[in-house]
């Protein structure tokens, strides 16, 4: 799937949306020394497709720089337990 919005099941949630490109290193750090001395270009370009609302749960949550160093793949998205609350409730929406 390509970074432009389009339709279709969220990585997160399952359900069938608009979905937006979450880039699991936010673009933000490139900058940043630790970022770029622990993963290479490549792993700036990976991201998941999302939907709306739990793209912008995860960026509320958690600082660019916890998700980056912290929750930067889809499993490890899926396994934080406040994500995983979210994810159980807007199932059910």
């Amino acid at each position: 799937m390509g970074r432009a919005d389009k339709f279709g099941n969220c990585e997160m949630c399952s359900r069938e949306r608009h979905l937006t490109f979450h880039h699991l290193i936010p673009r933000t750090t490139r900058t940043n020394k630790w970022f770029r001395k622990n993963f290479d270009r490549q792993a700036f370009d990976e991201g998941v497709n999302i939907c709306r609302d739990c793209h912008i749960f995860i960026h509320k949550q958690y600082s660019e720089k916890h998700l980056g160093r912290e929750l930067n793949s889809l499993d490890k998205l899926k396994a934080d337990p406040i994500i995983a609350g979210f994810v159980d409730w807007v199932r059910k929406r």
